[in-house]
């Protein structure tokens, strides 16, 4: 067993008071699940980078734990280790002590977010993101202009002034996705009903970024759900279910956002509350643990997750009746991290793609390292973010894919950034429901 370069024994008594406050701080009981075993190590995007040992899943316990024990503060190592973590949960999936990392990181960066400031410059890029994101209508009015600078970037003079942007502002630049204004106001119905025997009834979750930049994502989800016999509710009045935020450590707001997400759902007479996003159904499926102390909301938020399904879950679950098209293709699967690793739906996704005639479904190398997506980190750590998307478009190129498939809308931009910059740039990259809807139709794969 290995610790720590120069580390104390993490069971030693209590030297002070702990640098948490007393609002949900790291769990005693969790820190020492670590054994410091290294089984982690392979699989941490950023261990893998820079192989620094405080920047790995036991290093950054072994923070915490000085932290619990009042031996460090908050502000310095702890704060700089605990930003640059991409929270992937690689390491979850690796550990064979069943280290909940997930949870400790879920404790850690709120009470960083309360208890240390950020340098002005930083609080205020944060603050630009989350004044604009959870917003559907933001978005959309953001859509126009984005629109526009779109068809501008193909001129030379808009392209020089691009490529000088510093770091996060190039970062924001390079990650615009595909806007149409068509899409970015389209909307979907209320109800669609199913296709010939009804199997059940789910509603489902549109999303933000989702619903305005990848809305053609949501209607392929529509159409396949309805084509399985299901019949689909789309609340007009949903909001964000706030997993951004709650990643990002912003406790408050992320809590009032899945409190009201549970209460415009939980009145449905569904089967499933469906999500085709892995970061956001992560999340909705956490609510129960992240309410659990609260007296007004905690059985109901066991109840809401406990309905919550990814599409490939349902899909899956149902076995396919609609009949299927070939799609003769050799289609690369990425594991989106919340998706694989969170959630631990890794069969499905492969299920409901193989079930689609003369499709060929490659595993990608390196499947469990994170593409550097990882909510907002590639806007905040844009270099770090661009060493690993770099990393996973040589991977996806290795398998000599064309297709490549996510369950993300922010794996798919990284993969498609990383993928422009050199063979395998005319890739189509889809969700996997798109391929399914394309078979299911009978209809050309679409480009994107």
């Amino acid at each position: 067993m290995t610790t720590p370069a120069g580390s104390a024994d993490t069971n030693l008594p209590q030297t002070g008071p702990s640098a948490f406050d007393e609002h949900h701080p790291p769990s005693r009981e969790l820190l020492d699940d670590c054994v410091h075993c290294g089984f982690c190590l392979p699989t941490c995007p950023t261990y893998q980078l820079w192989g620094e040992e405080m920047d790995s899943p036991r290093g950054r316990i072994y923070l915490m734990d000085l932290a619990e024990k009042g031996e460090i503060g908050l502000e310095g190592p702890l704060r700089q280790h605990i930003d640059a973590c991409l929270g992937c949960m690689a390491c979850v999936t690796a550990c064979p002590s069943g280290v909940q990392y997930d949870k400790l990181l879920e404790s850690v960066r709120p009470q960083l977010e309360r208890n240390v400031p950020r340098t002005p410059a930083d609080r205020m890029f944060r603050e630009a993101i989350f004044a604009l994101f959870p917003y559907k209508r933001r978005l959309r009015a953001a859509a126009l202009p984005g629109a526009l600078y779109q068809k501008l970037a193909a001129v030379p003079a808009v392209r020089r002034l691009a490529a000088k942007l510093p770091g996060r502002l190039a970062a924001l630049e390079s990650l615009l996705p595909p806007v149409t204004v068509r899409e970015a106001f389209a909307t979907l119905p209320v109800h669609t009903s199913a296709v010939g025997e009804r199997r059940g009834r789910v509603a489902l979750l549109s999303g933000c970024v989702q619903d305005v930049f990848f809305h053609r994502v949501n209607e392929a989800t529509v159409r396949v759900l309805a084509a399985e016999g299901l019949d689909v509710l789309v609340p007009r009045d949903q909001q964000c279910c706030g997993a951004l935020e709650l990643h990002a450590g912003r406790e408050d707001p992320a809590l009032a956002r899945a409190k009201r997400t549970i209460e415009r759902f939980e009145r449905l007479d569904v089967d499933h509350v469906v999500t085709n996003v892995a970061g956001c159904g992560s999340s909705m499926k956490d609510y129960a643990h992240l309410l659990a102390d609260d007296p007004e909301w905690a059985r109901r938020a066991k109840e809401f997750s406990a309905r919550v399904r990814d599409v490939h879950e349902v899909l899956a679950e149902l076995g396919p009746r609609a009949p299927r098209s070939p799609v003769p293709a050799r289609v690369a699967y990425h594991d989106a991290c919340h998706l694989g690793h969170a959630q631990g739906v890794r069969t499905q996704p492969r299920e409901v793609l193989r079930s689609i005639p003369e499709l060929e479904v490659l595993d990608i190398p390196e499947a469990a390292l994170c593409c550097g997506s990882a909510g907002i980190y590639n806007m905040i750590m844009p270099e770090a973010a661009d060493e690993l998307g770099r990393r996973k478009a040589d991977n996806v190129r290795s398998v000599e894919p064309a297709v490549v498939v996510t369950a993300n809308p922010g794996c798919l931009l990284q993969i498609g950034k990383h993928l422009k910059d050199g063979t395998g740039a005319d890739l189509p990259l889809l969700h996997p429901v798109q391929l399914l809807d394309a078979s299911i139709r009978n209809v050309p794969v679409p480009r994107s």
